[in-house]
């Protein structure tokens, strides 16, 4: 028995010292990851002062995420503060601690539409595979609207990463933007705004960072432990849209943050930009999400 015991041991022993040093090695490989240089063909687009764009990217900024984790005044805070994970979203605007004061016309098309970082390296945490689909215009509207803000003092952009987020990172589980995105895919070319299944795949954007590219939701890589995974909005197995048979029922889910039954969904989710949406980019969403092939839950 004591020989088996000692065997047990053993082995846990060598598991314990295996583990661990994946966990350095895979710490030292997402470290590389974060500083490596990614070569994008970026190129400006128009930007406008009328008062018709700037509403356009007011409308953008409000609904598509961008103040769920710059704020509304753009001078960004705190997103996640969870044990040893750390994300302060960076400052906007002009004010101290700005992030994109020297920020020229093309390095804001590469931050937002490619995942990249003027100086070449990738972004963190920001769901630029949300923007990439974006038109040239609505990409010009919504630089045009941050670039206008007031000046307001924010605080230093900072992201910090458990060990096992950065392994993860660097063995290859966890993707950045740049990774996920097909930077020579060419820009989305616009479609009329109207309660429609071809506006509503434009809209459904937004969903890919968190539910997948596949809208099949899922686990979200990368994100704390505590987190619901992200649900199934194909026809497929678990499918969430089950509950909302008719645009009704699921504009009302995005306006108060329930089910039809009244139980709440998680604050994970970015109400607060979704229940800003236009009804008629809600009713087109619904429409978009009833039309796509059942998938299986979690096929990211």
């Amino acid at each position: 028995m004591d020989k088996w015991i000692r065997r047990g041991v053993e082995v846990v022993a060598v598991v314990v010292v295996v583990a661990a040093a994946a966990a350095v090695t895979g710490k030292v490989l997402g470290e590389r990851k974060m500083a490596r240089k990614v070569e994008v063909a970026a190129r400006a687009v128009p930007l406008f002062t009328d008062a018709g764009h700037i509403e356009q990217g007011r409308y953008l900024f409000g609904t598509r995420g961008c103040a769920e984790c710059h704020g509304n005044n753009g001078a960004g805070k705190v997103v996640l503060q969870d044990g040893d994970m750390l994300v302060v979203a960076p400052n906007l605007t002009a004010g101290a601690n700005s992030a994109t004061a020297s920020y020229t016309d093309v390095d804001w098309v590469r931050t937002l539409r490619h995942g990249v970082k003027p100086n070449g390296q990738p972004v963190l945490i920001m769901p630029s595979e949300d923007y990439n689909r974006l038109t040239d215009e609505d990409v010009g509207s919504l630089i045009s609207y941050v670039r206008q803000l007031p000046a307001v003092d924010g605080m230093q952009a900072r992201i910090d990463l458990p060990l096992p987020v950065k392994a993860l990172y660097g063995f290859g589980a966890i993707q950045d933007a740049a990774e996920k995105i097909d930077h020579a895919l060419p820009p989305s070319q616009p479609v009329p705004v109207a309660v429609s299944v071809q506006h509503g795949g434009y809209v459904a954007n937004a969903c890919i960072g968190c539910h997948g590219e596949r809208l099949s939701g899922g686990t979200i890589p990368g994100a704390p432990p505590d987190w619901p995974a992200a649900a199934n909005l194909t026809p497929g197995k678990q499918s969430a849209m089950k509950r909302y048979e008719n645009a009704e029922a699921f504009m009302a889910m995005l306006r108060t943050r329930k089910r039809p039954d009244g139980t709440p969904i998680s604050p994970v989710m970015p109400f607060e930009s979704l229940a800003r949406m236009t009804e008629t980019d809600m009713r087109a969403l619904h429409a978009y999400l009833k039309t796509l092939p059942a998938r299986e839950f979690g096929n990211r």
